[in-house]
């Protein structure tokens, strides 16, 4: 199995640093196969154990080391794939992916760089923002991988084939059936400028409580989405209707005082973050279709905002 990434024309014994590089990118593929970062960071640390585990013998035979964690990260994915399907069907609520910070922020309409480790970062891009990562929920585990390592990572078919455990042909069609499931979600283009520009207006109509803007800048078919895991209130079920959803927004203002809103980069696109004394509790993201909010999504649980607690 070859490898977009091969290190150093396929060495049969890559240093320490020439194989810890390759965390990165596999922490890529991981993420937006499992939606959910400490799933992701667990994954890869799996697959350098089991690297680690081989004899050295058995490292000298592997032609390229990074192909083979490739092809280790995708095979526990699609494992764990077909676990979290009925893990999530006992899951209080709704269960959205986890968001993510941008390395570089949009806060409050300027940019902030970050310090981070970069092995530590998502690449943050189309296939990861919420929008995106929901479709790829609608997947079957299989179509997920194929999908995912075929058109966003590049890989031949006959090497996700090797990872799936289907042939070629199988994995084009299961690709083919996922690209169709996208496409036909997928809203018009809005720059991301327009749409940074509509979640401030969000905002602000948010905090005056005022809700003939908030139906004004929402989808008359727009839905809310909350994910609280069962352990932070959030409601259970979605909101549909840009009335709905307005009234229901200016009710949480009522029921919890004292919050403070702010503009931040949510997995690549303009989002909100909501704090209380200080500490992240709530993490919005966005999906704008022309001038109108269509989707957004509530992050609640705090089992999910680890990455923004930090800061």
């Amino acid at each position: 199995m070859t490898t977009p990434c091969e290190p150093g024309a396929g060495r049969p014994d890559p240093g320490l640093s020439t194989i810890t590089s390759e965390r990165r990118r596999l922490i890529n593929v991981a993420y937006r196969l499992l939606g959910s970062l400490a799933d992701a960071e667990d994954v890869v640390q799996e697959a350098y154990a089991r690297w680690y585990a081989l004899s050295q013998r058995q490292k000298e035979e592997i032609e390229y080391p990074a192909a083979w964690l490739t092809r280790v990260t995708g095979r526990i994915c699609l494992d764990l794939l077909g676990s979290a399907r009925a893990r999530r069907e006992r899951y209080v609520g709704s269960w959205i992916p986890e968001p993510l910070p941008e390395p570089a922020e949009w806060v409050n309409g300027r940019t902030d760089d970050a310090s981070a480790d970069p092995a530590d970062r998502i690449t943050l891009d189309e296939s990861v923002s919420m929008a995106f990562l929901v479709v790829l929920e609608s997947m079957t585990p299989a179509e997920r991988v194929a999908f995912v390592l075929h058109d966003v990572f590049r890989y031949p078919f006959a090497e996700v084939a090797e990872i799936v455990g289907r042939s070629p042909e199988s994995c084009r069609k299961l690709a083919s059936s996922a690209r169709r499931r996208i496409h036909a979600a997928r809203t018009p283009a809005t720059s991301n400028a327009r749409k940074a520009g509509i979640v401030r207006e969000f905002k602000r109509a948010w905090e005056a409580r005022d809700i003939g803007a908030l139906i004004a800048l929402l989808d008359p078919d727009a839905t809310s989405i909350a994910d609280g895991g069962g352990v932070v209130s959030a409601l259970l079920h979605p909101i549909e209707g840009s009335e709905q959803i307005a009234r229901a927004w200016v009710g949480i203002l009522g029921q919890a005082p004292g919050l403070t809103f702010l503009e931040h980069t949510v997995n690549g696109q303009p989002g909100l973050v909501v704090q209380q004394d200080g500490v992240t509790v709530t993490v919005y993201a966005f999906d704008i279709a022309g001038d109108r909010i269509k989707h957004i999504w509530a992050v609640r649980n705090p089992d999910k905002l680890r990455a923004w607690l930090a800061g």
